[in-house]
Formats: structure tokens, sequence, C-alpha cells
């Protein structure tokens, strides 16, 4: 049964949507990241340029009906595990270039 809830469609698979895209976007996350910490509290000013590709990174991805098909296959793919099994399953992290 592939019927989605309200509560799956709108909070569940957006949160793995969340998840994977901030791994898509890890390069822009550390770029950002790394601009707020070594510019202190004047990060809003001059961290705008990382602020801005991330954001345009993350919205892309937030925006595509194709990652939000792969995103909905994934989190059914988990649900029908947690269903035969009772087991909830970690998603796997993919491990960054730090």
């Amino acid at each position: 049964n592939s019927k989605l809830r309200h509560v799956e469609k709108d909070v569940l698979i957006p949160q793995i949507m969340r998840e994977r895209a901030k791994e898509l976007c890890s390069d822009k996350v550390q770029a950002f990241t790394k601009c707020c910490q070594e510019t202190g509290f004047l990060m809003v000013v001059k961290c705008r340029q990382e602020n801005t590709a991330l954001k345009d990174c993350l919205v892309g991805y937030y925006s595509d009906p194709v990652f939000y098909e792969e995103c909905k296959t994934e989190y059914l793919k988990q649900r029908e595990e947690y269903r035969a099994t009772g087991i909830k399953k970690k998603r796997q992290k993919v491990a960054s270039n730090v």
C-alpha cells in the first residue's frame, strides 16, 4: 500500500529531502560554516554570497519533483521494511570530504 498520510507527505518525506539536500549541498554548507566561523558576528554581511549559494542549492532540490519522488520512494522502502520487521532503520549518512 503506497497511499500516503498527511504527516508522511508534509513532514516525513520533506525531512528526508532536507537531510539528503544538505548532504548533496555539503560543499556549500561547509563554505558557509567556514565563513561564519572566520567572520564572527559580522557574518550576516560578510557571508551573504555563501548564504545565497547554499539557499539556492537547497531550494533547487526542495523544488525538484524528481528529487521528491526519489525521497518518497526511499521513505516508502523504509516504511515497508519497518512494517515487515518492526525495526526502525537509521538513514546512512554519506561521508563528506572533510
